[in-house]
C-alpha cells in the first residue's frame, strides 16, 4: 500500500495499519503526559522542598512556587542561615503516570481510611447500577418513542416539538426536583440519568429511522404489507444496527450524566470517591477513577461493538460463529445439535 494511502479521503487502509493507530491513539498522549512529567526543563514550575534548611515553617515534600523559593533561599543566604534545597517538580494536581499506576492498584487493595466509607470496587459498582437502570428506563421508553416518530408523521409532530423544547433544559437543574420526589438515595440520581438521555434518544432513533430506505417501504407495500407489517417487517430490520450503534453513543451520553447524578443528595458511587481523594489532595486516585470510568466505558463499547459485528452480519459480511450459534437455537433443536444432519427426503 502506498504511503499517500495513510492520508486519502474515505479510503479503507490495512488492518495492520488500523490497529497501528489504535495504539498510537493511546501512547501518544502517555507519551505527552511522561516528557510534561518526567523531563525536568519542559514544565515544572514548582521545587519540592527535599531540606527545609534553617527556614522553620517549611515541611520536606512541601512544594512552594520557583520564585518563592528563590526568594527564600535568598534571605537566608543574606541572614547567613541554612538554605532551603529542593528539586523541580510539578504541581501536586498533576501526578506523573508511575503514580498514577500505583493508585489504580492500592485504590482497590487500600481499606478506606474513614469508617463506613466503601471500598472502590463497592463504588463502581454503585454507579454501574445507577448508569443500567438509568440507560435501560430511558431505552425502553425512548426507543419504541422514537420509533414510531420516525415511522409516523403524526407521531412524530404530536411528540418532537416538546422532546426538542425539554432536550435543552439541563438535567442537573432537575436535580432538587428529583430529589424532593424520589428521596436522596439512588433513585433520583437514575432519574437525572433518565432526563440527560432520554430527550436525546428519542430524537437520535427518529432520526435515524427516517434514513430507511423508502424504496424497501414501497416494495412492500406492492406486496400489500399493511402498517404494522411495514414497522415491524421493514422499518425495525433495516434501521436495526443503526439503532444499536446509536445506543452506544448514547450510553456514553450516560456515563456523561453519572458524575452530575452521584451528587445529588447523598454523594455516592464513583463520584464520592473522586470527591473524597480531592478533598485530601490525593490526585493520583482522582486520576485513577477517571482512568477507571474510560476504561470501563471502552470495554463496554469495544464488547457492544463485538456482539453488533456477529448479530448484524449484512452490514459485516465476516461468518459469524456467534450469530450462527443463535440462528441454529432460534431456529431448531435439531439444527442446533446436528447441524449438519442430512435431510431426511
Amino acid at each position: 500500500m502506498p504511503h499517500s494511502r495513510w492520508f486519502a479521503v474515505r479510503q479503507e487502509i490495512s488492518p495492520s495499519r488500523r490497529r497501528l493507530l489504535g495504539v498510537a491513539a493511546f501512547l501518544l498522549p502517555l507519551l505527552l503526559w511522561s516528557i510534561v512529567s518526567y523531563v525536568p526543563f519542559i514544565w515544572h514550575p514548582n521545587i519540592k522542598v527535599a531540606d527545609a534548611g534553617d527556614v522553620s515553617w517549611l515541611r520536606v515534600d512541601t512544594q512552594l512556587n520557583r520564585h518563592e523559593f528563590a526568594e527564600l533561599v535568598t534571605q537566608a543566604e543574606a541572614a547567613g542561615t541554612r538554605p532551603p534545597a529542593g528539586i523541580r517538580a510539578n504541581p501536586i494536581y498533576l501526578p506523573a503516570p508511575h503514580e498514577v499506576g500505583r493508585a489504580l492498584y492500592t485504590a482497590f487493595t487500600t481499606k478506606p481510611v474513614l469508617r463506613g466509607d466503601l471500598w472502590l470496587h463497592e463504588s463502581l459498582a454503585m454507579s454501574i447500577k445507577t448508569i443500567f437502570w438509568g440507560f435501560v428506563i430511558s431505552s425502553a421508553i425512548g426507543v419504541p418513542l422514537g420509533i414510531l416518530c420516525g415511522s409516523f408523521v403524526s407521531a412524530s409532530r404530536l411528540t418532537e416539538p416538546f422532546v426538542d423544547f425539554v432536550r435543552y433544559m439541563p438535567a442537573p437543574a432537575f436535580g432538587a426536583l428529583m430529589v424532593a420526589v424520589f428521596g436522596i438515595h439512588l433513585e433520583p440520581k437514575i432519574a437525572i440519568i433518565v432526563i440527560g438521555t432520554f430527550f436525546q434518544q428519542v430524537l437520535v432513533v427518529a432520526n435515524t429511522v427516517r434514513k430507511v430506505d423508502g424504496g424497501l417501504l414501497e416494495a412492500a407495500q406492492t406486496l400489500g404489507a399493511k402498517r404494522r407489517q411495514l414497522v415491524l417487517r421493514v422499518i425495525l430490520p433495516a434501521s436495526l444496527p443503526d439503532l444499536y450503534n446509536d445506543l452506544r453513543i448514547l450510553l456514553g451520553w450516560a456515563w456523561t450524566y453519572l458524575i452530575v447524578a452521584e451528587v445529588i443528595g447523598v454523594s455516592s458511587g464513583i463520584t464520592f470517591f473522586i470527591n473524597q481523594q480531592a478533598k485530601y489532595r490525593n490526585f493520583d486516585n482522582v486520576y485513577a477513577a477517571i482512568l477507571i470510568i474510560g476504561f470501563i466505558g471502552l470495554a463496554t463499547d469495544q464488547a457492544l461493538g463485538w456482539i453488533g459485528n456477529r448479530l448484524f452480519t449484512w452490514k459485516n459480511p465476516r461468518p459469524s460463529r456467534f450469530r450462527t450459534f443463535f440462528t441454529r437455537l432460534f431456529a431448531g433443536r435439531d439444527v442446533l445439535l446436528f447441524p449438519d444432519k442430512p435431510s431426511s427426503t
